[in-house]
């Protein structure tokens, strides 16, 4: 079973850890308000889901969309010091080695520069058919 199983499996991820994302959904910072605001606005895309603040292995992540496996994170003051720089790349790496891409924007960037931030993140996404145009059914239609 793998992570993503994990993740879309809740009986699969320790109670406490459940627990303790669903007090960070309640808890989130403003920049994470302010990005999650701007991204259900900008982002209603197909294949765009995302969700917050949801337990992966034993991370819990900012955002998450995941049909295109990717992570979106919000970082804060206390991730510029070394040893926080440590502890996020050992992170990432961990998540990308699970199939992740994982994108890391400072608060600051979501104050000062949200539609670049959001543009990132769209053009991170995967292309997702359209279900309306599939080619078979184009190719199976009559006009007669």
């Amino acid at each position: 079973m793998g992570v993503l199983d994990e993740v879309l499996n809740p009986r699969q991820v320790p109670a406490s850890q459940v627990k303790h994302a669903k007090s960070m959904r309640l808890a989130m910072t403003e920049p994470e308000c302010k990005l999650w605001k701007a991204m259900r606005r900008r982002m209603p895309l197909e294949g765009t889901h995302f969700r917050r603040q949801v337990p992966i292995g034993p991370y819990i992540v900012d955002f998450c969309c995941l049909s295109a496996k990717l992570i979106v994170e919000v970082d804060g003051n206390q991730h510029g010091t070394e040893d926080a720089q440590r502890r996020d790349a050992i992170r990432t790496n961990a998540l990308e080695a699970q199939g992740f891409r994982v994108l890391r924007f400072s608060n600051a960037a979501i104050y000062t520069e949200l539609t670049s931030v959001l543009d990132t993140i769209a053009a991170a996404m995967p292309p997702f058919p359209n279900p309306a145009r599939c080619p078979d059914q184009a190719e199976t239609q009559s006009y007669g």
